[in-house]
This record gives C-alpha cells, sequence and structure tokens, in this order.
C-alpha cells in the first residue's frame, strides 16, 4: 500500500503557513511515514520544481499537483506528469483575474527554490477563481494529461455540493476528494452517480501540523494511475 497526503499548501499559497516551504513540508512527510505527497497551491504550479527535487532527495514519492478555483468557486484538485508543469501553469496564468495581491491583506504569495530560498514573489492575487468554468478546467486537465478530483466535496465552502448543490452527472471528473471516509456514503446519497468515482482522503493542510500520518492508503497501481502511468 501507498500512504498518501495529496492536498498540501505550501507558503506560495497565500491561506499556506509561511513555514510551509518545500524542505519542511517534505521532512515533515517523511517524519509521518508517507510514500506519496502532492503541493497543490491555489491557481499556481510555480512551487512545483522545487518540491519535486526535494521529495526526490529524501525518497518521497511526488506527484505534481494544483488546486484550481472555477468561475463557480468550486475548488478542483488536479494531478499532472512532471513535464506539464510549465504548460498548466501558462494556462493557469492566461485565465487570472489580473487583480494584483494585497500582502497587507492577504499576505505573502513566496515562490522558493529547493534550498527553500525565495526567489520571487508572485503578484497576482491567488485566491481568486480562475475565468473558466468546472467544466472547462476539468477539460484542460485532461487535455494536459492530467487527473482531476472534485476537492472536499461535503460540508466545505467552495466544495462542489456546497456551491452547486450537486455532482454534475456529465462532469468527467476522475475522482473525488472527501475529509472522512465516513462521508462517502452521504455523497453518493446527494449525486448516486458519482457512486463509482475512486476517492482521496487528504489533509488540505495548510500548516506543518496538519499533514497527515499514515491514515489514508492507495494502491501502487491506484498511485502509478494518478501519476499518468497507468490507464
Amino acid at each position: 500500500m501507498v500512504y498518501y497526503d495529496l492536498h498540501l499548501h505550501s507558503c506560495l499559497s497565500p491561506c499556506g503557513d509561511e513555514l510551509m516551504t518545500p524542505n519542511n513540508m517534505i521532512n515533515m512527510a517523511k517524519i509521518c511515514g508517507l510514500d506519496l505527497i502532492s503541493v497543490t497551491d491555489h491557481n499556481t504550479m510555480r512551487q512545483q520544481k522545487a518540491c519535486c527535487r526535494c521529495a526526490r532527495r529524501q525518497g518521497i514519492d511526488y506527484l505534481c499537483g494544483v488546486e484550481m478555483e472555477s468561475r463557480e468557486e468550486v475548488h478542483l484538485l488536479a494531478y499532472f506528469p512532471p513535464a506539464m508543469i510549465d504548460p498548466v501553469q501558462q494556462w493557469l496564468q492566461s485565465h487570472y483575474s489580473g487583480q494584483p495581491n494585497s500582502i497587507a491583506y492577504f499576505g505573502h504569495q513566496r515562490v522558493m527554490n529547493e534550498w527553500d530560498e525565495i526567489v520571487d514573489e508572485e503578484p497576482q492575487r491567488l485566491l481568486d477563481c480562475l475565468n473558466a468554468s468546472l467544466k472547462e478546467c476539468v477539460e484542460a486537465v485532461h487535455h494536459f494529461h492530467g487527473k482531476a478530483v472534485l476537492a472536499h466535496v461535503l460540508n466545505r465552502r467552495n466544495g462542489v455540493i456546497e456551491q452547486l448543490g450537486f455532482i454534475p452527472p456529465d462532469l468527467a471528473v476522475d475522482g473525488i476528494e472527501v475529509a472522512h471516509p465516513s462521508q462517502l456514503e452521504q455523497v453518493r446519497n446527494n449525486s448516486p452517480w458519482a457512486a463509482d468515482l475512486p476517492w482521496l482522503c487528504s489533509s488540505d493542510a495548510h500548516q506543518l501540523t496538519d499533514i497527515q500520518e499514515r491514515v489514508a492508503a492507495i494502491s501502487e497501481d491506484q498511485a502509478a494511475w494518478l501519476k499518468g502511468e497507468r490507464t
């Protein structure tokens, strides 16, 4: 089995603690005994290359990711092969609102290298929704050979059920994320057509102590499928 946490926010996300640097996150994941992690910052892939390098040094498997926010204010986790980091980032930037970040109000959005050195400050306000519908976001994820997973689908602001009331039956997502497996029955009762979708249970960590320990696991085949190594 592969123990994972596939929903972490670094200090590049305005909601992420300043201690959520690439090395700190990877080291904490190792302490927690995790095999596979993903940093999924809001609407940006700019921290991904540093996280990949840190994970490789520590021997932890890494899945490149991002948490998109659609025009409907629904959060969508997306996971990609490493070769897609730059193309996906270009797509994200082309769909930004264009509003600058207010450091005084939202805090810093720091881009770091693999040694936790600050190399840039993201000027775009990353908490804004993208200029793309949820369906368009899912289509973009698949265009870049990624997997689209609806984030924290139940009882959470920006979850699809909170925002839309249900999971659209024609939405071609690859999975759903719940806060706890006990929520699955309620999700399936709300949207029975989603009953057979693969599911994940990650922390949505915004600080180091949020990163989950060895409590959620998937098979090696499932991990390979998420990484695009198997169909």
